[in-house]
């Protein structure tokens, strides 16, 4: 019970219970989060060329109420505001778009993006509320307004729309805006929800398909130690698609227990996490293979659709009323205390349009996703009987497939597995690869069964990346694995690789096909690092009185507000003259310790950051109207000891009882 699945050119958009289908071919998509409004809009079409050279072909983003109606009656639609350019330059790039339109959207926006007025109004919010349902459908017809004629439909690139967000009230409730939304003229391919969490009551069946996702940590847990509760589980292959961590601020402790309609609906996620915003309470650093684990799991485990919840970071706009983050001190969706400004989300593009070492290592897998994931798309999962001494699984279709490997897991060790034998069981014989050492932090798939040309790859220890021609023929690529060997068996017969140039060629008719290994293990686009000057920095100021740190309403430590930086520790940064940041990228790398930064210039704020044991990074070039005279002033509340906040690093102390210091500020040449 999808909309139109075919535009004006006769292309068409459909799903069955295993994947999409673009013109009847399946399809694994891979769908990255960017916000619109959190992005200068000069910057839009680099970061969605680069969005799409990491191998992103959907666009997704919230378009939360309070950026275009903080004001009741006063819509602003205009600069970085403005959906209706944002979505004809996805159209331009070749990017389809996905829209998640609320009314509630959360995305650590003040109120969950409801405006004040709205969340302060005395009504009942988020159900079938006479009242409410008139002004939810007054801004369904305002945010079609804008995008009215950009429909797939109309020759478009809005493929979907994601209705509410995290809801756990009544199915009558999404129906209700459904049949609003539809009724406005949201006529699409494709109507979500996020999976999580269960309904109060049964959704009817085919007319919103459940997203899932999954994080590899959470800033809203309450917990303040080192992975809490299942968070570990997104590290293991399993058929069970919710996730049991996703939002326990709100939901608790959750369980794992499928429903009928799960299996019945294509495995799509829409917030598997591209990283994690550090919250004030809990301080979360990521590391790439944090990502990159994870998602390959999810594949493993069966998935269809790669959403990414963020893929692209970016920066709070400014409010007409107050910030929009959200905090503890709002009217609701006051859960966790987040940055004013920024928010990086850690993504593999950071805020400021750095491209992050998970960048490359999900391109790989999203190429590979390109080429071959019309066969992955019907291959069911299956998972060994014993998964504890070996992180595995298979996706196959009965004759071929993948065996997908993980010997990650987030801040733990698991060991160099030694000696390892995969062995798989097919109904016409028995797959058995070389026996191996798995090497810790590892994790990859390997194919078997594979047909390349006439001939049969019964098996590589090493993984497919993309499949490419040229005059003379078919060229298929593979990385190789660090520390484990690449052996291919074609027609039951081992193949010595060109040991200069890495490759195997044979005939196929008239022509040539040819296996290509990759043995650098740093992806050969990752451009070479900055080189780096330090800057001149000035302290103007020793830190006055430490505040004290309140718990607010939701029982977690609260971020200091505006007045509490006048007891800051101040510093002095001057950009030399001699770097031009209004027409290229700029960084600083402000290397400090201490509780919450942020950094102005005069008594303007640019942008801010909660400590936790990273650089702080900015992109000169996006304030190039705000800097003046090159100067900047740099605020740092001291870190306390006794601060109820978890920290992933060691902090020393000196037997002080705080602690606010710069080590340098460098900036890239």
């Amino acid at each position: 019970k999808m909309g139109a699945a075919a535009n004006p050119s006769g292309e068409t958009i459909e799903i069955d219970s295993e994947s999409m289908l673009w013109n009847g071919k399946r399809v694994v998509p891979v769908m990255g989060e960017i916000h619109y409004a959190r992005v200068p809009v000069g910057e839009w079409r680099t970061e969605l060329q680069k969005m799409k050279a990491g191998g992103i072909n959907i666009i997704a983003t919230y378009v939360f109420w309070i950026h275009h109606e903080e004001i009741k009656g006063q819509y602003d639609w205009t600069g970085q505001r403005d959906l209706r350019h944002f979505a004809e330059t996805c159209k331009e790039l070749g990017l389809k778009l996905v829209l998640r339109i609320g009314p509630w959207a959360h995305g650590e926006v003040r109120n969950g993006g409801f405006p004040d007025w709205l969340a302060t109004s005395g009504m009942k919010l988020r159900q079938n509320n006479p009242e409410y349902l008139e002004e939810a459908e007054k801004w369904y017809k305002t945010v079609f307004a804008q995008i009215k004629g950009l429909l797939w439909k109309d020759g478009g690139t809005i493929i979907g729309i994601q209705i509410e967000n995290e809801y756990r009230g009544r199915w009558e409730h999404l129906a209700k805006l459904k049949e609003i939304a539809v009724n406005t003229g949201f006529d699409v391919p494709l109507y979500t929800r996020t999976g999580w969490p269960a309904l109060a009551t049964p959704a009817a069946y085919g007319e919103i398909i459940p997203l899932y996702g999954d994080y590899p940590d959470g800033f809203w847990d309450r917990s303040l130690s080192e992975m809490p509760s299942d968070y570990p589980k997104a590290y293991q292959f399993r058929p069970f698609r919710r996730s049991t961590v996703i939002a326990t601020e709100q939901l608790g402790q959750q369980s794992e227990m499928e429903t009928r309609e799960d299996a019945d609906y294509p495995y799509f996620t829409c917030e598997l996490g591209g990283g994690m915003m550090p919250s004030y309470h809990r301080r979360i650093s990521i590391a790439p293979m944090d990502i990159y684990a994870l998602v390959l799991v999810k594949i493993g485990s069966g998935s269809n659709l790669p959403g990414y919840y963020m893929y692209h970071g970016g920066t709070n706009p400014d409010g007409k009323l107050t910030y929009l983050n959200e905090i503890q001190a709002t009217p609701m969706t006051n859960y966790n205390d987040l940055p004013v400004k920024t928010y990086d989300f850690q993504a593999p593009i950071g805020e400021f349009g750095q491209v992050n070492a998970h960048y490359y290592l999900l391109r790989n897998l999203h190429l590979f996703l390109q080429d071959f994931g019309e066969g992955l798309a019907t291959m069911k999962p299956y998972f060994p009987e014993n998964n504890d001494a070996l992180r595995w699984c298979v996706r196959s279709d009965g004759s071929s497939g993948y065996v997908f490997v993980n010997n990650y897991e987030r801040l733990k060790k698991l060991g160099e597995k030694k000696e390892v034998s995969l062995e798989i069981d097919l109904p016409k014989g028995k797959i058995v690869f070389p026996t191996m050492n798995i090497p810790e932090g590892a994790g990859f798939f390997f194919p078997f069964n594979m047909k390349i040309g006439d001939k049969i790859l019964q098996y590589a220890t090493a993984q497919p990346i993309i499949e490419t021609a040229d005059k003379q023929g078919f060229i298929y690529t593979f990385k190789q694995v660090e520390n484990i060997p690449a052996h291919f068996l074609i027609d039951n017969k081992k193949v010595n690789l060109n040991k200069e140039r890495n490759e195997y060629s044979f005939k196929w008719g008239g022509a040539r096909i040819k296996i290509v290994l990759e043995t650098e293990t740093v992806p050969t686009l990752q451009p070479a690092p900055a080189k780096k000057r330090e800057v001149e920095v000035i302290k103007i100021s020793n830190p006055g009185e430490l505040r004290k740190i309140p718990v607010g309403v939701q029982k977690v430590a609260e971020s200091p507000v505006d007045k509490d930086f006048d007891n800051a520790a101040i510093w002095q940064i001057t950009v030399p003259k001699d770097y031009d940041y209004t027409k290229k990228d700029i960084f600083l790398y402000i290397n400090y310790i201490g509780d919450v930064t942020r950094l102005y210039s005069d008594e303007t704020l640019l942008t801010d950051n909660f400590y936790n044991g990273k650089s702080f990074e900015i992109n000169l070039r996006y304030f190039k109207d705000k800097i003046k005279d090159g100067t900047l002033i740099l605020k740092i509340l001291p870190l306390q000891k006794d601060a109820p906040i978890y920290l992933p690093v060691e902090i020393d102390f000196k037997e002080k009882n705080s602690i606010a210091g710069v080590e340098n500020v460098v900036i890239s040449k």
